[in-house]
């Protein structure tokens, strides 16, 4: 792989992103099949896969380096630096189950688009999304071994992340299996993209409307089943029964059911068994005061899409990440008490915050202890080439291609000296 020149990896990542144009359907419904996910959610991941190709066949194109003058010493007037990023080496890519494409698609497209090989072991509810593109990839042009997809259960995946031929492990999951596995790694750079438990504040100036039904998408899409889904939503106490009126009634609309039909919104969760999870997490929570404004049912591994408030800081629903199709409302009065009720999170992956006030937006930015902070937009926001990763619970390092890219190479540093004889 490091042998292939930079134009031949990015004809390589285009002819993918042409051929994963030309298969859409065929993976939204690979992908709903295996998964659940609706059918319009797949169809839109598909076409972020295309797009995440895309971007990296042109980042291919822009590994660089820069001139480092060395002349700052007195006898080094001839000496001049050179850097370049060269390919770190093997990588190895563990994926989740709820982007069964695009976010394979995160770690193989960075990896070849720097000239590494990579080896996916992909979630096991859906493995069958990670073989179909490696046959894309294989029709793109991947050299033998440049990418190898091994579905396997979690005692080889762990043989694989001790292997000291693997130069970088990538992870995104859960946070307990990822900070274990860092645990593993010895020597070897790790990236992880973990969990959250994403929170929103909403401010009295806020355009109440767009907020609910940005509120709504984010809470519920693929039944909450992602690491920045809305979960937390803080409002101002002045616009508190406003916003909740008009979101429970948006919320108590939602289309649920067979993830096949292009209407549904809120299909299936991964099993039955993360159904009853939050089941009991909602009956638990409704046990120690929160009160049900909507949703709360559960039917086989399908999850009412659910509001509660009168929640507490400690609950389950609260502090932990639910990972379904459930929010919590929070009414404040005090901007800083929103602020610190969002940091109290061991997670910090995103935070959105709704307001026109440009003063609160760059507080909001300073202050709350997160990875990314999204002004009149939900934390489930992401464009798939911008630095996207979390600080405490939810992981280090960043995804996003450029910023993969840095991850996956090393710069080298070449010292000339161009004395004249």
């Amino acid at each position: 792989m490091r042998r292939l020149s930079g134009y031949a990896r990015s004809t390589l990542l285009q002819k993918a992103a042409q051929s994963l144009q030309a298969r859409q359907e065929e993976f939204a419904r690979t992908m709903t099949a295996e998964s659940g996910k609706p059918v319009t959610d797949a169809r839109r991941e598909v076409g972020r896969a295309i797009q995440t190709f895309s971007i990296a066949a042109e980042e291919a194109k822009r590994i660089g380096g820069e001139v480092v003058p060395l002349d700052w010493s007195p006898g080094m007037e001839t000496y001049w630096g050179v850097t370049r990023r060269f390919p770190i080496g093997p990588i190895l890519g563990i994926t989740p189950f709820n982007f069964p494409l695009n976010l394979v698609v995160h770690k193989v497209a960075p990896a070849l688009a720097a000239g590494n090989a990579i080896l996916i072991k992909p979630a096991p509810q859906t493995p069958l999304t990670s073989l179909l593109l490696g046959d894309v990839l294989l029709q793109a042009g991947v050299p033998p071994g440049g990418l190898n997809v091994v579905p396997c259960d979690n005692r080889v995946a762990e043989r694989l992340v001790i292997d000291p031929r693997f130069k970088l492990l990538s992870f995104t999951g859960s946070a307990p299996v990822g900070w274990m596995l860092k645990a593993k790694c010895g020597k070897k750079k790790v990236v992880l993209e973990l969990g959250g438990n994403a929170a929103v504040i909403i401010e009295p100036d806020a355009d109440l409307d767009y907020a609910v039904q940005r509120c709504v998408t984010g809470g519920f899409t693929y039944a909450g089943q992602t690491c920045i889904s809305v979960q937390r939503i803080f409002v101002h106490e002045s616009v508190a029964a406003a916003f909740t009126e008009h979101l429970v009634a948006r919320v108590q609309a939602l289309a649920t059911g067979d993830p096949g039909d292009d209407a549904t919104v809120v299909g299936p969760l991964i099993d039955t068994g993360a159904a009853q999870r939050i089941e009991g997490w909602i009956e638990e929570a409704v046990a120690q005061g929160a009160q049900l404004l909507a949703g709360g049912s559960r039917v086989g591994p399908v999850v009412r899409p659910t509001v509660l408030s009168h929640v507490t800081a400690k609950m389950n629903v609260s502090c932990q990440e639910v990972f379904g199709p459930l929010v919590t409302i929070t009414p404040y009065r005090d901007f800083e008490a929103a602020l610190q009720a969002v940091n109290e999170s061991d997670y910090g992956l995103q935070a959105g915050i709704f307001t026109n006030n440009i003063g609160r937006i760059f507080q909001a930015f300073e202050q709350l202890e997160v990875g990314g902070v999204l002004a009149n937009e939900i934390p489930t926001f992401r464009a798939d080439h911008m630095p996207y990763g979390g600080v405490k619970d939810s992981g280090i390092g960043r995804e996003g291609l450029r910023y993969a890219i840095e991850d996956m190479t090393e710069p080298k540093l070449l010292v000339m000296n161009l004395r004249r004889p």
